[in-house]
């Protein structure tokens, strides 16, 4: 179903020289730069100190990475980045961020290392979330146009970057024509009456009945209920309808004809929420539809549960269902960064291969989705306080973006921002800048509350080679270089693994890589000999100490990765 290609595979060791030569010749440009504003300043007598500290010097993990090259392989095991148009890039000066202003950030988010991108709804719709969708085969107008969306495309595939788009077909708006169309049907209906498909079609996309069942709200005006198991402006549609069913094919012909590489499924538990059986048959029929047009379609859902119950989801075909144990404060990651009780750095381990074995039950093809947090969530860099609080939030990124699969980031953790409270908080502005009026810069929503931030904006966070961002950055640098780590067959090392460092070996066409994580407050050694790797290859560092290795004993800091060959 995938396709492996590798871009530029060949003389990758000369590749590798030379990114590592370009890498060091920026540095010394920067350093050159620098002593040429230092003498500027005291040939004119001018404080020196601000331009001395213009100098970049890279970490020790930037020249460690810098030698590894990206090795970029084309198929569906990708690093995402989740995007709020609305709260991203504005290109118009309205506030509100929109497509040519995603397009324009597009070398930023390549330059991050993702090569995909989610994007929330982008469909027309009465809300700023967007979630309650009115036409199906359009852009809403605060983002753009069609001719918008298709530059976005092109210059997306231009740079290897794949799109995602949000499908939302549990429900529609209540605006929308279809149940516009199907209300003013049931309102003209006499008492007693029941519907009729032949006289209104639209009355069996929705699900109507005369019972108030849960998860029902009652059509203003009439004795009858509509099912909306989320708010009552969302009516449900009926997904079991042949109707229904006509009408998405058209609509996921439209998106795929417009080069979009898959979608992101919302609310999948919900699309028959009284029938986990029937919600899978429609899941089913829906991958189905998609893969007939596009074999190697992206296809990821949302099912806001326990592994156990939506590792049922892979019966249908989909690729990916979101690994939400591992995400928020209460999930593995967070539990053992916070040191709770019984969840050592081995919890990490033990609970990524119970989620894969309970996911081969059912399927043999699939493509884990870990994230750590998204537009739903309170952002991570609230979820930890005190005493090392900077370290724990790049910890948490690398346990996120170095699990196995097609690893998700949303818009704004690569820098530490914060939101909880309501969802609008969770959705603010991307904070490219300090000045608010700078380009580019969104108002965020409205209804959102104002909220401290505690990291730099990312103009200052780029200068900064301990910075979250550059953590970050480097992090992906290192899931890109190692195709291992995302495709290979993962081996949790348990017994030399425990509640300060957790050890995995992954291996995937030939080739083998050992990750060590120390997520915890103390220096830890470990004797890897044992596992035959030679070199460290690749590292992260939380702060300015760095992890070793000689003679198969492997030395790691406070919250920090090694990765060996």
């Amino acid at each position: 179903m995938n396709k492996f290609e590798k871009i530029g595979g060949h003389n990758m060791a000369g590749r590798a020289v030379n990114r590592l030569a370009g890498r060091l010749t920026a540095v010394a440009l920067t350093a050159a730069m620098a002593v040429s504003m230092f003498a500027g300043c005291a040939a004119s007598g001018k404080n020196t100190e601000t331009a001395a500290k213009k100098e970049y010097k890279p970490s020790a993990m930037e020249q460690m990475n810098a030698k590894n090259d990206p090795n970029v392989i084309q198929d569906n095991y990708r690093t995402c980045y989740e995007v709020f148009v609305y709260s991203f890039f504005d290109s118009d000066g309205d506030g509100i961020g929109d497509l040519k202003g995603l397009t324009e950030k597009l070398d930023y988010i390549e330059g991050l290392g993702c090569n995909e991108i989610w994007m929330m709804p982008i469909m027309p719709s009465p809300s700023y979330h967007k979630y309650d969708i009115t036409d199906y085969m359009n852009i809403d107008k605060q983002y753009g146009t069609l001719d918008d969306f298709d530059a976005l495309i092109t210059e997306c595939h231009k740079r290897n970057i794949n799109v995602i788009i949000d499908f939302v077909i549990n429900h529609t708006s209540n605006e929308h024509p279809w149940f516009k169309a199907a209300s003013d049907y049931i309102k003209s209906l006499p008492d007693g009456a029941e519907p009729d498909s032949s006289e209104c079609p639209y009355v069996d996309y929705y699900n109507f009945s005369k019972t108030n069942a849960g998860g029902y709200n009652q059509l203003p005006g009439t004795n009858w209920y509509y099912e909306s198991q989320f708010v009552d402006s969302m009516p449900d549609l009926n997904l079991q309808s042949e109707a229904v069913r006509g009408e998405i094919d058209k609509i996921t012909s439209f998106w795929l004809d417009r080069g979009v590489d898959g979608f992101r499924l919302d609310a999948v538990l919900y699309y028959n929420n009284n029938n986990q059986t029937e919600t899978i048959d429609d899941l089913t029929w829906l991958v189905n539809n998609v893969k007939s047009k596009k074999a190697d379609a992206y296809m990821v859902g949302e099912g806001w549960t326990t592994y156990r119950e939506y590792a049922k989801y892979y019966k249908s075909g989909i690729d990916s269902m979101f690994n939400f144990d591992f995400s928020q404060q209460d999930g593995y990651i967070g539990k053992v960064l916070n040191g709770t009780a019984n969840h050592g750095a081995s919890t990490y381990g033990n609970a990524l291969v119970d989620v894969e074995n309970e996911i081969k039950k059912y399927t043999d093809s699939y493509i884990d989705a870990p994230f750590y947090t998204n537009h739903d969530m309170g952002r991570s860099a609230g979820y930890y306080n005190g005493d090392n609080a900077e370290e724990k939030t790049k910890m948490a990124q690398a346990m996120n973006l170095l699990m196995p699969g097609n690893a998700f980031l949303y818009y704004g953790e690569e820098i530490g921002m914060r939101g909880t409270a309501n969802d609008e908080t969770k959705r603010l502005a991307m904070r490219w800048s300090g000045d608010s009026k700078s380009k580019g810069m969104c108002v965020g929503p409205q209804n959102a509350e104002e909220t401290e931030q505690t990291y730099d904006t990312l103009d200052k966070q780029m200068e900064d080679p301990y910075s979250i961002y550059n953590f970050v950055k480097q992090t992906i640098s290192i899931r890109n270089a190692f195709p291992e780590i995302a495709r290979g067959t993962n081996t949790f090392e348990k017994d030399l693994s425990n509640d300060n460092v957790c050890i995995f070996t992954r291996e995937y066409n030939g080739e083998k890589a050992v990750l060590i994580f120390n997520p915890s407050k103390d220096e830890a050694s470990v004797d890897v000999s044992s596992l035959g790797v030679n070199d460290a290859v690749a590292m992260l560092q939380t702060t300015k100490k760095a992890p070793s290795y000689k003679d198969g004993s492997a030395k790691l800091p406070a919250y920090s990765v090694l990765v060996l060959k």
